[in-house]
């Protein structure tokens, strides 16, 4: 896949594998819990994965690079507890708050961003690093709420919880349509723009990109900032949801989020990919995991079925090579052709 978007490319590739994948989880798990498929039920679901898929949507960007981003989960709970000292112990304005929790999370990533473009440190070793620093971070802010760490922070006023909380029609989350809305954006910003098309060039060949005149360095550390942006505005999302602002909030995202991003159809190696791939499979994702809470596993072991699909996920993209579900069964038709 390139940065420009052909819709006639997409029809029998892994994106439509995708689709299939999703109706396949809500008629087994509807088949197995009839109360899966109540409206409410199924729309209502999506509120407790919302941040796998806004976070997913922007780390994208950071895996077609070539790079990969394992701070976002750090980086949710630092903008959660920011807000809530800010609001609750410092008088400031809740939705000055809110952008103020924006513009730390966009200086997260800009900082890790920073040392993996300008620096040539692996992305997995500052990423991990910028992990714990913000984790270090959070705590420390937590320390200057008069509150407990482990209590949180609540009391929001109700117009902030009910932007989460609501729902059109009395079914369709806010969450969901939020979500909508920003891949859309992600969408134009990634398949029809020529930032977008740098970020593939980044990923494919950078020494190629720097001839081409792209400043690769500039370009991969946007793609951080982007990351961090999108981990600040899920933690807005996931405190005004619980009307709680703690500074663990993100800490199990994570793997989640890699896998979304892996099983959409972007390359851990860089240089392929595209968000509507991912969006589908962080709703795969999240709804396996409803699913399978539904149908009476212990929601201690809903890590396990993430882990597989990590796995299955990088194994069949080396398979699959461009991402095409059918390709497999070609190359193996044309083998048997070949020796007949």
């Amino acid at each position: 896949m390139t940065g420009k978007f052909d819709l006639r490319k997409k029809v029998v590739r892994w994106e439509s594998f995708l689709v299939l994948l999703l109706i396949a989880e809500v008629l087994i798990f509807g088949a197995l819990n009839p109360k899966f498929l109540m409206p409410r039920v199924l729309f209502g679901s999506i509120n407790n994965f919302m941040t796998i898929c806004i976070v997913s949507l922007f780390v994208t960007f950071v895996l077609i690079t070539g790079g990969i981003d394992i701070q976002s989960g750090a980086i949710v709970g630092l903008t959660s507890i920011v807000i809530g000292v800010l609001w609750n112990d410092f008088g400031v304005n809740l939705y000055v708050a809110c952008g103020l929790g924006l513009l730390v999370g966009a200086l997260c990533g800009a900082l890790s961003g920073f040392f993996v473009a300008y620096t040539g440190v692996q992305p997995m070793v500052v990423t991990l690093g910028g992990s714990f620093l913000f984790s270090g971070l959070s705590l420390v802010v937590a320390n200057l709420s008069s509150n407990e760490s482990y209590q949180g922070i609540s009391g929001f006023p109700e117009a902030f919880t009910q932007f989460a909380k609501g729902r059109i029609l009395g079914v369709i989350p806010n969450q969901l349509i939020i979500f909508l809305v920003l891949t859309l954006v992600a969408f134009a910003l990634l398949h029809l723009t020529k930032y977008g098309r740098k970020v593939f060039l980044c990923g494919v060949n950078k020494n190629a990109a720097e001839y081409c005149g792209v400043n690769t360095r500039l370009v991969t550390m946007s793609t951080y900032v982007l990351s961090g942006f999108g981990a600040s505005l899920a933690g807005i999302l996931i405190t005004a949801y619980l009307g709680t602002a703690k500074s663990d909030l993100g800490k199990e995202i994570t793997l989640p989020v890699i896998t979304a991003v892996v099983l959409g159809g972007t390359s851990n190696l860089g240089g392929t990919g595209g968000v509507i791939g991912t969006a589908l499979a962080a709703l795969v994702i999240g709804l396996l995991r409803f699913g399978l809470s539904m149908v009476g596993v212990n929601t201690q072991y809903l890590e396990i079925p993430v882990g597989i699909l990590l796995v299955v996920a990088v194994a069949a993209r080396f398979a699959l090579g461009s991402g095409d579900p059918l390709l497999f069964v070609r190359r193996i038709r044309a083998r048997f052709a070949r020796d007949a």
